[in-house]
């Protein structure tokens, strides 16, 4: 690829690195293979709740090809720390949140089925598998809870000695006062309650990790499918004690999609190289599917009572939300931030809702741990905000659209009553464009149709908001984060001009090693092929805070930028010594440097290489040389926004639903490659389609056994679920970085599940309908809003 004007930023330049994915080059954790490499199997608790009275394993340690099994109790011994949460909530009295031990290995008790309970090392990963059959655990099975509704209830079994009535905190945003007086005065209230279903993560790669240890220098390393590989290095050293900082490298090689759930901490990687030490030999693990579906972090999951108060004129007076959020049995490693601040504070929506008062409990139960997956937070409010939105308009007459502009917010900065400052948007215009791709007008035409057929229509709207690159780090701060939320970058220029970006952030199907290097092809005007991206190793990459909440773009993209500033400027000036020209005449315009006035000019490849002869200028002055770093820290998040409408018909007779038309229309600020943001988008809704009508992680309320533990019984989208999208595109530039850009690879999984149960109720005429809306539940409504007959 040649053509400069093509590859730059706005252009739909195909992905760089799927040539070596799709012809099987790719280089994941499970690929590689270290000398002398071993296998790791975990044994896992079959119970939800028990104590472990003893653990044998004789037989085990004796079958063919172990090297060694490792519990709790030698973890303890090594006086290593538990995982951690990295953000702290504080409940509405002041008090910290209740966080229990979350040992490595489990200790004394097992909490959910799948909590780890001891690791087998053995030659190859049948050999340990197998003898992990052998281990004798003798338990004392205790009651369980799995029940959102019942946790909380006197007499419930306890997760945590330390959490009474299984509370970790119980959490408050906005103004009470101000809020029940909003109500005080309102002519009419609308209420709902709303179940957001527990979702399990379901990445095409699953996780793995190899460990290793290297006795002549006494360093670790880790190869791990992880989001953000410094944030792991971290959180291993400083707080698990695995090794020093300087002493553990981590790699995270090509990443198979993670969708917030290898961001986290786990407990394999963890014990995989801490046991690397113990064996003396590298230790390699990768997860079953059947152990993904038990230990992977799960999302979503929440309980929820919302009221909404109107005027006369169906303007919006108050919101009040009272929501029970699953933690699962312990803390991970961002659980707290989710349903907190991920949550709350995006209440408000694209509305202008003066006063707005948000209670969440967040609660342990006997099941896998909870945290952040596609939107963390942010579907679970649009969810919520626009189920009551969509069923006030109904109530009150109003046609849902004019229901929406009646209370949209017009004018920006806009502060909400719940932290949140947008800086910047045009709802209307979103919202304009989404009709008018849909044909809304020509709905009634088709819904008469559709009844002709004997079929159901429905139309649902969602108008979302959604923070992305969480932000400022001193703010985040304040809220409860362990961590800054800055990014770095580092270019270095070669002296023949090509050009290496080093990033904290982490790519796992994002298309980062595209879109990051036509950003650099557009300000330094050379092609693409000339440019490598390198990210997720500790060794090359200075610390970097990784990939999630759509931040790359905005921080990580921006920390790019203003390295290429600084190299930009340096560049300049030692043009300006080889053309014997000032400075601040020196114009850089697709790759050449030019004296203004003159016809003096340089190629970029000519002052790189004069960088490194450093020949044509005084090394006193300019250091010889041509590489810059960048930590960039945001002043605001940015706040991508849009419409999504979905237009659904269904069958009465089986409750088969055909998603008949889908239109989504997004305000993403700047797009550096359209194509991608198109994927990223419909990847999105296919996940919004599976949560809204497919998706749902089921615990037997009486064992607290998964039962939705496999493929055959969890239901993942499949191509026959999944529309043609017709997507558009409005733009509102982001004031708070330098690019103007928004983030985009959240948006599809948040505006699309309220828009689908919009027009799951608008077709069947009732009011609610429970996620996942599979035809069994939407038979059942249909039968159940039906009289019954006379004879009955």
């Amino acid at each position: 690829m040649s053509d400069l004007s093509e590859q730059g930023v706005g252009k739909p330049v195909r992905r760089k690195e799927d040539f070596r994915f799709i012809t099987g080059n790719g280089h994941y954790t499970d690929d590689i293979s270290r000398p002398h490499q071993t296998h790791g199997y975990f044994l896992r608790s079959p119970h939800a709740h028990a104590k472990i009275r003893s653990i044998d394993t004789k037989a085990a340690l004796a079958a063919p090809g172990v090297l060694a099994i490792f519990t709790g109790k030698d973890i303890a011994a090594d006086k290593l720390g538990g995982l951690i949460c990295g953000w702290t909530v504080h409940s509405k009295d002041g008090s910290a949140m209740k966080v229990g031990p979350h040992p490595v290995l489990a200790l004394d008790t097992v909490r959910y089925v799948g909590d780890h309970v001891a690791l087998v090392v053995a030659e190859t990963h049948e050999e340990a598998k197998s003898a992990a059959e052998l281990i004798e655990v003798d338990y004392e099975e205790l009651p369980a809870i799995v029940s959102l509704a019942n946790c909380e209830k006197p007499g419930a079994p306890q997760v945590h000695p330390e959490a009474p009535h299984n509370i970790c905190f119980e959490w408050e945003l906005g103004n009470k006062a101000e809020t029940e007086a909003a109500f005080a005065r309102a002519t009419k209230v609308v209420k709902i309650d709303l179940v957001n279903n527990r979702l399990i993560p379901n990445a095409m790669e699953p996780r793995a990790a190899i460990g290793e240890y290297d006795k002549g220098t006494g360093g670790y390393t880790l190869h791990t499918t992880s989001q953000n590989p410094h944030v792991a290095r971290l959180v291993l050293s400083a707080f698990v004690g695995v090794a020093p900082e300087h002493k553990l490298r981590v790699i995270a090689p090509d990443v198979g999609g993670g969708f917030g759930s290898k961001i986290f901490i786990y407990a394999e990687e963890t014990a995989c190289v801490w046991a690397a030490a113990k064996v003396g030999r590298p230790i390699k693990w990768t997860a079953e599917r059947s152990e993904s579906f038990m230990s992977d972090a799960h999302g979503r999951d929440h309980l929820s009572h919302a009221e909404l108060a109107l005027d006369a004129n169906g303007k919006i007076l108050g919101l009040r939300v009272k929501t029970i959020a699953n933690l699962g049995a312990y803390l991970s490693t961002f659980s707290a931030a989710v349903p907190t601040y991920l949550y709350g504070t995006l209440l408000s929506g694209q509305y202008d809702i003066p006063a707005i008062y948000v209670e969440v409990d967040g609660v342990y139960t006997h099941t896998a741990p909870v945290d952040a997956y596609r939107g963390a937070g942010r579907p679970e409010a649009t969810f919520l905000i626009e189920r009551i939105v969509e069923t006030a308009a109904r109530e009150t007459g109003l046609d849902p659209a004019e229901f929406r502009r009646r209370n949209f917010i017009r004018a920006f900065p806009h502060q909400t009553p719940v932290i949140m400052n947008y800086d910047a948007g045009n709802y209307d215009a979103s919202l304009d464009k989404a009709m008018e791709i849909a044909d809304v007008k020509g709905f009634a035409v088709r819904k008469a149709e559709a009844a002709r057929r004997g079929k159901l229509r429905g139309l649902g709207y969602s108008t979302y908001i959604e923070a992305c690159g969480i932000a400022p780090s001193a703010a985040v701060g304040s809220l409860g984060a362990g961590v800054g939320l800055w990014e770095s970058a580092e270019v270095r220029v070669n002296p023949t001009g090509n050009v290496e970006v080093l990033t904290g952030s982490h790519s796992h199907g994002q298309g980062h090693e595209t879109t990051f290097a036509q950003l650099v092809s557009s300000r330094l005007g050379i092609p693409i092929d000339q440019i490598e991206i390198v990210h997720g190793d500790t060794d090359k990459v200075q610390f970097g805070m990784g990939t999630y909440g759509s931040r790359s773009g905005a921080v990580g993209m921006s920390a790019i930028v203003k390295a290429l500033d600084k190299v930009e400027a340096k560049a300049k000036k030692i043009a300006a010594h080889l053309m014997e020209a000032a400075v601040e005449d020196v114009v850089f315009q697709e790759g050449r440097f030019t004296v203004q006035g003159t016809d003096k000019s340089l190629a970029w490849a000519e002052v790189t290489l004069a960088a490194y002869t450093a020949h044509g200028f005084p090394s006193s002055e300019i250091e010889p040389g041509l590489k810059e770093t960048s930590f960039y820290d945001p002043s605001n998040f940015t706040f991508p926004a849009g419409c999504h409408i979905c237009e659904v018909e269904i069958d009465p007779e089986t409750g088969v639903l055909d998603i008949a038309n889908f239109v989504a229309v997004d305000d993403f600020g700047t797009i550096i490659n359209p194509m991608i943001v198109e994927g990223q988008v419909h990847g999105g809704i296919a996940q919004g389609v599976g949560q809204a009508l497919l998706e749902l992680g089921v615990y037997d309320n009486d064992s607290g056994q998964l039962v939705t533990g496999s493929f055959m019984d969890y239901c993942m989208p499949r191509a026959d679920n999944v529309p043609s999208f017709r997507l558009g595109f409005t733009k509102t530039e982001c004031p708070s970085n330098p690019l103007g850009m928004k983030g985009c690879g959240e948006a599809g999984a948040i505006a699309s599940p309220p828009a689908i149960i919009n027009a799951i109720t608008d077709a069947l005429g009732i009011r609610d309908i429970e996620m996942p809306a599979t035809p069994a539940r939407i038979w059942k409504a249909i039968q159940s809003s039906r009289p019954r007959a006379a004879a009955e």
